[in-house]
């Protein structure tokens, strides 16, 4: 594993330009823990979001994926550690709090209603009016034609609008639900395995337009446990593994193989390799955490080498 690690005291030390005196990053989490009673979810984790990049969180079940999502789309406070939107320490204290601070969520279980039209679920909950007291009513045709341009500026290309949402497949739905973030004003998007439930076309229909946000300008947080989905978009990579961070990387120092490996443990029998080498352990006990090592990292490539 030669993949070199971001420096974290040098990503979070100046928190503003010195020349324009601007936030450096869009949001950032130092150190940040979260306990429930005596359940440590998070411990220790620090990442930043920049305009126009894409951050992925990577683990399986159980890592702290939802945690660190709660806490950023304020339906949980965390405990320890510092939270800074726009280089301002925060303490989000509701959903409502993180949307008007530019913190858009899209979760997995898309909160849609099937049978509405498009358009209604683009604004639902949000709908424009036109006319004043007794006389105001719902501008259905203003919505219609924003909801179509939206998504137009996505490279969503839809006819209809007013087909039920429930019609669209679930890469499709969950692309309308991305530029619907973006339309009301989300500085940082962050989307819940959107992949996870999809083949792999639609997979790819969703990595596309993860692109079409980052290239809007949004800072991208995806949340997700395959690595073949988030490397393709993906500008750094922060690692996940019972509450705490096992790696967080720049691409350009990381490969496909080396993050498919780590998701795979295989740094941490790395490690363990070290550890029994430096105690001068039994041979045949190193001998088999090394044949682990190199089967992992063969693992790792075979996969990529099949997908490609």
């Amino acid at each position: 594993m030669n993949a070199q690690q971001i420096d974290q005291q040098t990503l979070l030390k100046d928190e503003k330009d010195p020349l324009t005196h601007t936030p450096v990053h869009l949001l950032s989490l130092e150190a940040i823990g979260k306990h429930y009673g005596n359940v440590i979810a998070l411990r220790d984790v620090t990442m930043a979001v920049d305009n126009g990049r894409v951050t992925c969180v990577l683990g399986d079940n159980g890592a702290g994926k939802s945690t660190l999502i709660k806490i950023i789309a304020g339906l949980h406070q965390h405990d320890e550690g510092s939270f800074r939107i726009g280089g301002e320490e925060r303490k989000l204290s509701s959903p409502r709090e993180a949307l008007d601070a530019g913190i858009a969520t899209v979760y997995q279980d898309l909160a849609v209603v099937p049978l509405m039209p498009i358009w209604r679920n683009f604004f639902l909950g949000s709908e424009l009016t036109s006319g004043f007291g007794p006389f105001k009513s719902m501008d259905v045709q203003k919505m219609k034609d924003i909801t179509l341009k939206e998504l137009a500026e996505m490279g969503i290309d839809l006819r209809d609008v007013e087909q039920p949402i429930g019609q669209l497949s679930g890469g499709e739905r969950q692309c309308v639900a991305i530029a619907r973030a973006v339309y009301f004003g989300a500085k940082v998007l962050i989307l819940d395995e959107p992949t996870a439930a999809l083949g792999v076309k639609q997979s790819g229909v969703v990595l596309r337009y993860i692109l079409q946000a980052r290239d809007r300008g949004l800072g991208v947080i995806f949340i997700t446990h395959n690595p073949h989905h988030a490397f393709p978009v993906g500008d750094r990579f922060l690692l996940l593994k019972r509450g705490k961070s096992i790696g967080y990387y720049d691409k350009k120092d990381i490969t496909l193989d080396e993050l498919t490996a780590q998701m795979a443990g295989g740094a941490e029998l790395a490690e363990l390799a070290h550890e029994l080498e430096q105690l001068g352990g039994h041979a045949e006990a190193l001998n088999e955490v090394k044949t682990e090592v190199a089967e992992v990292a063969h693992t790792a490539h075979e996969s990529n080498t099949k997908r490609h």
